[in-house]
């Protein structure tokens, strides 16, 4: 999660803010629920802002990775951190879409990283910014995905119902109208049957 900060919340104008920070909430709830390491990452934390609270609230403790860096990519400490996983796919979010996603998501596919970036929790300074990153990241190879789409990729099947539940609970905080609608089918199985009064 890359920069998830006030002063580059307060310039995107590619996708409503409220909208940016319940997605990237969303996403960081289901990463917790899932056991995804997750990066956090910063960038002059003390003139740009710290990490939105939602975000560090969900991974409390964890050390926020403070760069100088425009891209993350370039950041010894960063790429060290995600190389400890042990993991091969990265998923990014971010603020700025088209700069500090698209830098460290394009080098790091020129490296042979399988990138993914979650467009719904990044955002740019116009939507055009936003969409020609996307494109630029596309044409590199990487793969776009939402949020939930990723949640549900990673929950694959209801029946594995360790994660299901967390799940649920993120759904239902962040998915809008899918979570309202999943609580109203919740309410209708709970109603008892009316019985035929005659």
């Amino acid at each position: 999660m890359i920069d998830h900060q006030p002063y580059q919340l307060a310039n995107v104008n590619s996708h409503e803010p409220q909208m940016v920070i319940n997605n990237t909430t969303g996403l960081a709830k289901a990463a917790k629920a899932f056991g995804v390491p997750t990066i956090l990452t910063t960038v002059i934390a003390e003139r740009g802002g710290l990490l939105f609270p939602q975000i560090t609230d969900v991974f409390p403790g964890q050390e926020v990775i403070d760069r100088t860096f425009i891209n993350t990519w370039e950041d010894r400490k960063v790429v060290d951190a995600v190389k400890a996983t042990g993991r091969k796919q990265l998923v990014i979010a971010g603020l700025w879409t088209e700069v500090c996603v698209a830098m460290p998501a394009i080098q790091a596919l020129g490296e042979g990283w399988d990138v993914t970036v979650i467009t719904d929790a990044s955002g740019g300074v116009s939507v055009e910014a936003h969409q020609v990153a996307v494109q630029r990241m596309i044409a590199a190879g990487a793969n776009m995905m939402t949020w939930l789409a990723l949640a549900a990729e990673w929950q694959r099947d209801w029946a594995r119902a360790d994660q299901a539940v967390a799940l649920t609970e993120v759904i239902t905080q962040h998915a809008g109208g899918s979570g309202i609608a999943f609580l109203w089918e919740q309410q209708l199985l709970n109603t008892p049957v009316p019985r035929n009064a005659g």
